[in-house]
C-alpha cells in the first residue's frame, strides 16, 4: 500500500503523460484515497490549460464579433450574427463530436497552401488531439456566448457618453478605446464572470466527448470516472472533482472581482457593481 508521499510523487504530474509519473494507473484494491486526490488534482492541469487559453483567446475574438454584430455594415453584422446563433443554438457536446469528426477527415500529412513562390504545409494531425482540437471548440463556443454579452453591453451604453465623446472630438478607434470599450466591459463584466465559470466547468466535457486521452492523460473528471469504474464507488471520486472545481470557481470570482474593481474605479463607492459569492439556500 502506497503512502500519501509516494502517491504525490507518482501521480501529481501524471496527467502530463507517462514520462511524468507512474506508467500505469492504480487498479482495484491498490487504489488509495491519496491516489484519487493527487491523480484527480493532476488532471486539473488540463482543466486550467483549457480554461485559461479559451478565455484569453475567446475574449479578444468575442469583442471583435460583438463589434461586428453591432455594426451597421451588413457584411460584418450578418456573419457575426450567424456565428453567434449557430454556436449558442447548438449543444457544446455536439460541437465536440462534430469538430472531431471534421478534423479526422483532414489529410494526416497536412494541407498544402500554395503561396506562389513557396508552398506552405499546414499541419493538421494535432487537430484531432484534445489539447488542440478540443481547445478550438471551447474557444469558438465561449466566443459566441461572450460576444452576445458584449453586444448587449454595447446596446446599453448611455448615449450621453457617446455624445460627450463627440463633443471632445473623439472619433473612430480613439472613441472605441477610451469610451466604448471600457463602458462595454464595465457593463458586461459581472455576466462575463459567469461565462468564465461556465467555461471552466465545461472543460470536463473535452475528454468525455470524442477527443481521445492519449497515454491515459486526461483532465480531472476523466480520472474521477476511471476511479469510479475501478472501485464502483461514485461517492469518492466525484465529490473530489466537485471540491476542486468549487475551489477553482472561488479563484475565478476573486480574480474577476479584482478586474471589476479596476473597471469601476472611477465611480463612487455606492455606484460600483460588485462581484461576490452569495449562497442562496432558498430561491
Amino acid at each position: 500500500m502506497r503512502t500519501c508521499a509516494e502517491s504525490f510523487e507518482s501521480y501529481i504530474l501524471r496527467a502530463l503523460g507517462r514520462d511524468w509519473g507512474e506508467r500505469l494507473l492504480p487498479r482495484g484494491l491498490d487504489i488509495t484515497l491519496c491516489d484519487q486526490l493527487f491523480l484527480i488534482a493532476s488532471g486539473l492541469i488540463w482543466n486550467i490549460y483549457f480554461a485559461v487559453l479559451a478565455i484569453g483567446i475567446g475574449f479578444f475574438l468575442a469583442v471583435a464579433v460583438a463589434v461586428g454584430k453591432f455594426s451597421t455594415n451588413p457584411w460584418l453584422r450578418a456573419p457575426a450574427t450567424a456565428f453567434v446563433f449557430v454556436f449558442r443554438g447548438s449543444p457544446l457536446f455536439i460541437q465536440f463530436f462534430f469538430f472531431y469528426s471534421a478534423f479526422v477527415l483532414l489529410p494526416r500529412a497536412g494541407i498544402d497552401v500554395p503561396l506562389g513562390f513557396v508552398t506552405l504545409t499546414v499541419e493538421t494531425s494535432r487537430l484531432t488531439t484534445a489539447q488542440v482540437g478540443g481547445l478550438i471548440v471551447l474557444v469558438l463556443n465561449t466566443t459566441a456566448y461572450s460576444a452576445e454579452l458584449f453586444y448587449g453591453a454595447l446596446r446599453s451604453i448611455p448615449k450621453g457618453e457617446l455624445e460627450a465623446a463627440d463633443a471632445y472630438g473623439m472619433f473612430g478607434f480613439t472613441r472605441f478605446r477610451r469610451i466604448i470599450l471600457p463602458s462595454m466591459l464595465r457593463l458586461a463584466w459581472p455576466s462575463y464572470t459567469n461565462e468564465a465559470i461556465f467555461l471552466t466547468h465545461s472543460t470536463t466535457l473535452v475528454f468525455l466527448s470524442a477527443f481521445p486521452a492519449r497515454q491515459q492523460s486526461g483532465e480531472a473528471f476523466y480520472y474521477a470516472r476511471y476511479f469510479v469504474d475501478q472501485t464502483f464507488n461514485p461517492f469518492v471520486g466525484y465529490p473530489i472533482v466537485a471540491a476542486y472545481f468549487i475551489a477553482l470557481t472561488l479563484v475565478i470570482i476573486s480574480l474577476f472581482a479584482l478586474v471589476n474593481r479596476r473597471l469601476n474605479r472611477h465611480l463612487p463607492q455606492e455606484a460600483r457593481r460588485k462581484i461576490k459569492l452569495s449562497l442562496n439556500f432558498i430561491r
